[in-house]
Formats: C-alpha cells, sequence, structure tokens
C-alpha cells in the first residue's frame, strides 16, 4: 500500500493527501478486511484539544489518516514551505465516500446525530445515491454509554456487516470512540466526519463553493452557529497561529515534511 507523505504540527502527524487518494485508501481496506482502521478529518480546533490533553494526541496519531479538513492546516505546510497541501473537508469527504460505496457495493452504517438528522439523511442519500446500501444507523445518547449499552452499539454495528462506518459525533468525541472502538468492531474503516451529518441531511445549509475556496466556511459557521464554533475561532485559532509560528522558528528541519 503507497505510503502517504505528511508533516508534524505540534505533535500531531498530518498527512498530505488529496481525496482521490483518500477513496484509494478507503477502498483498499475494505477489499482487505485485514483489521478496523479509522480515518480523522479535523482541523486546527483538533490539534489545540491535543496541545490540552496529551492522550488526545495518541487518538489522532493512531489513526490510518490524518486528514486536513480546515485551511488552518494547510496554512501551517505552507509555513514550512510545503507545497500541494490540500483540504479534504469531513462534508465532501462524507459525499465521495458514499459515491464510491453505491459504485463498489459497500455498506454503509451512520453513528451519531439525531434520530431525526439520520432520519432525513437516509432520505437524501437514497435520493442522491439510490443503489447506496445503508446497513443501518444509530444514534446515541448525550451522555456517556452505559457498558451494557456499548456492547449493544458494538454488536449492531458488527450484525449490520458494514464496510464503512460514518462516525458524525463531532471532534474530539469522535475521534477518541473510534479509537476505543478500533478492536471491537468488524467494519474495516471508521470515518469521523463531524457535522457531515447535518449538511448532507439538508438541516443545515453548508457555505457556498466559492466561501469554501476563499478558506472561509469558518466564518460561514460563526453566523450560523456561534455557540459552537466561538471558542474555536476566538480562542483556539489565535493559540494555535502562534504556537505553529513558534514551532517553525525552532525547527531545524523547516520545509522539510516528515
Amino acid at each position: 500500500m503507497k505510503q502517504i507523505p505528511s508533516f508534524m504540527v505540534l505533535g500531531v502527524r498530518v498527512h498530505l493527501t488529496k481525496m482521490s487518494q483518500v477513496m484509494q485508501r478507503i477502498e483498499e481496506r475494505v477489499g482487505r478486511r485485514e483489521r478496523c482502521h479509522y480515518i480523522v478529518a479535523t482541523q486546527m480546533h483538533g490539534i489545540m484539544e491535543a496541545c490540552r490533553d496529551p492522550s488526545y494526541t495518541e487518538v489522532l496519531n493512531s489513526a490510518d489518516l490524518f486528514v486536513p479538513d480546515g485551511i488552518s492546516l494547510t496554512l501551517a505546510a505552507r509555513l514550512r514551505g510545503i507545497k500541494g497541501a490540500s483540504r479534504v473537508p469531513g462534508p465532501d469527504l462524507f459525499i465521495e465516500g458514499c459515491r464510491l460505496a453505491e459504485d463498489r457495493g459497500f455498506r454503509v452504517y451512520f453513528y451519531g446525530d439525531t434520530d431525526d438528522t439520520l432520519t432525513e439523511l437516509a432520505s437524501t442519500l437514497k435520493q442522491r445515491f439510490p443503489e447506496l446500501r445503508i446497513a443501518g444507523a444509530h444514534s446515541p445518547p448525550f451522555r456517556p454509554l452505559t457498558k451494557c449499552e456499548d456492547d449493544n452499539v458494538v454488536r449492531e454495528i458488527n450484525l449490520s456487516e458494514a464496510d464503512i462506518v460514518w462516525v458524525g459525533l463531532g471532534a474530539p468525541k469522535q475521534e477518541r470512540w473510534m479509537f476505543e472502538h478500533r478492536d471491537k468492531l468488524q467494519a474495516p474503516v471508521l470515518v469521523g466526519v463531524g457535522a457531515a451529518f447535518k449538511f448532507s441531511s439538508g438541516l443545515v445549509k453548508r457555505a457556498p463553493a466559492w466561501v469554501g475556496k476563499l478558506g472561509l466556511e469558518w466564518l460561514w459557521r460563526l453566523i450560523q452557529e456561534p455557540s459552537r464554533v466561538w471558542r474555536r475561532l476566538i480562542i483556539d485559532w489565535p493559540q494555535f497561529a502562534f504556537r505553529v509560528i513558534l514551532e517553525c522558528l525552532n525547527s531545524k528541519k523547516l520545509g522539510q515534511p516528515i
């Protein structure tokens, strides 16, 4: 399997990958069915969570792929002189993954968000991808699960014979869930996609394409969901920028991906 290049940001390995490469990796993992792998799609918010909690660094670095969801990580790559770094937004990753699943006949499972969102999501996806094989969906409660509840979820997902489990719990919860369940689930691939369920269901309007190309989705989300993202922008972003600049200044290998 071809090695995908990466670079380090504040102790976290970020992969320099494109959408086509992620789809290829998913297809390869499903085809091999060796064990359960998980893919992280997050941005500077995830990196800052790792800075606050070292155990989360292990969660991120244990992923099969860490794809840069936001423009902050592509800017960090450019600051190091790394060319060709591109975003792989979670909502786009989710749609392309469902397209791949329909084309290859993979079974998909949705874990996270609310029952209403999952119902709308399944309906919308069936209209867009008529042959998509939806193996199941589960909306967990907004509290820690008991061991019995968790065992039942694992059993349900395994019985569904899902090839890809899409996880929409939001960071850092979804990454921790994938890390903790990768040895319990039989699905070859888990992918954390944050708010992609709400965007793809149509319940939350996503930023227009031109806004995304300018790297201003953060501003759009601040307007749409201020209570959810204000901390990331007001507190996390300045700290992230300062730490990355300091790391670059102190690095003896500036501009060399590692």
